[in-house]
């Protein structure tokens, strides 16, 4: 493989050949990782997601990781749909913490029509406050799909969780084709992607590489890569599972950013357990999004004020994706004589500035 070529946009990934990624010596990965980042983002931001559940617990899959399933005991208390207006006033703290994108997180195999029409809802309560909107509600239908894009979604999050080969031994209540045929779906629509997958499962080097070669295959490669870490939950099957080795955890990032050049690369779920060495390590191998706030879903997340002092120590700013600064910034970036190649990612947000996965999103 040729390291000059690295960054390019394809679709045509082998397996041997993300795998060769996996295997270049750690310091080479993300010298390359981060040469590919700067080829095609604003060095020093990260955009700052909130996630907020929605409505927990009570889901009818069988995901092994997940708190919210009905086949675990977790003790988790099972919660209806809040209302829309609390949904609001979670919005507008999220937006006042320095929040750019609001998540709503819903635990359904697939929601029914009287749920999008309440969820609609929640979406324009949330375009209102300037803030992108996302959500993750399990299996969509086209017309579904169409639905909430009409209502002003920006964003949809269903992830793949792990390669096709080791997909059964975590889930079992749905196929990784029908996690296929709702990406078709939200596409179909218009809506943006939002897919990644969970690390430390009991998966292999080759999962992991599986995986990042299924979305970087994509017709199109999500806007949105959340890389989770996995969080044992007590009650959950893979409670106990031998932790993921952060320099591996790593190396997923780097992979990801190198084959999804101008995607967001998402710091997501189990930051809670990373210490500051290891996140400043992610950010350096690309990751350029987080979950920005006290819990992802069901479990925790570093509170604000840690965040804020990281980014201080590291010279890291949130990035502004909604205001006229921020699109300043992308045009400064973009003209860049030392920016190769261009970059599709900020030419894009410069030209269209909008108001805008527990294994978070």
């Amino acid at each position: 493989m040729n390291p000059a070529s690295l960054g390019s946009v394809r679709h045509d990934w082998s397996l041997p050949e993300v795998e060769a990624l996996f295997a270049l010596p750690f310091m080479d990965l993300l010298f390359h990782a981060q040469r590919v980042h700067r080829e095609n983002h604003v060095p020093n931001t990260v955009q700052m997601s909130t996630l907020l559940s929605i409505k927990t617990g009570a889901c009818p899959e069988d995901c092994k990781y997940c708190p919210q399933s009905v086949h675990y005991d977790t003790g988790l208390d099972r919660e209806t749909l809040l209302e829309v207006s609390a949904v609001r006033e979670a919005a507008e703290r999220a937006k006042a913490a320095g929040a750019t994108r609001f998540c709503m997180g819903a635990a359904y195999r697939a929601p029914k029509a009287k749920d999008i029409a309440i969820i609609s809802e929640m979406i324009r309560e949330v375009r209102a406050t300037g803030l992108e909107t996302c959500a993750t509600l399990g299996m969509l239908k086209p017309d579904q799909a169409q639905q909430l894009k009409n209502a002003g979604l920006d964003y949809y999050n269903h992830n793949l969780d792990t390669s096709p080969e080791y997909y059964g031994e975590i889930i079992t209540t749905r196929t990784y084709q029908d996690r296929l045929d709702t990406l078709d779906a939200v596409r179909d629509a218009g809506l943006k992607v939002c897919c990644g997958g969970i690390v430390g499962m009991g998966e292999t080097i080759t999962d992991r590489a599986q995986l990042l070669r299924t979305l970087a295959n994509l017709p199109e490669h999500p806007e949105s890569v959340p890389i989770n870490q996995l969080v044992q939950v007590p009650g959950t099957p893979l409670h106990g599972k031998a932790g993921v080795d952060p320099f591996d955890f790593v190396r997923t990032i780097a992979v990801a950013r190198i084959l999804m050049p101008a995607s967001h690369v998402r710091l997501s779920a189990g930051r809670q357990n990373m210490s500051d060495e290891v996140q400043a390590l992610c950010f350096m191998a690309g990751a350029n999004s987080m979950f920005y706030g006290e819990k992802l879903l069901t479990t925790g997340n570093p509170d604000v004020v840690r965040d804020q002092e990281l980014f201080s120590r590291l010279g890291l700013k949130a990035e502004g994706a909604v205001t006229p600064e921020g699109a300043a910034e992308r045009e400064r970036h973009v003209a860049s004589t030392a920016h190769v190649g261009g970059c599709g990612a900020c030419a894009a947000d410069t030209h269209e500035l909008k108001v805008h996965e527990a294994q978070a999103i």
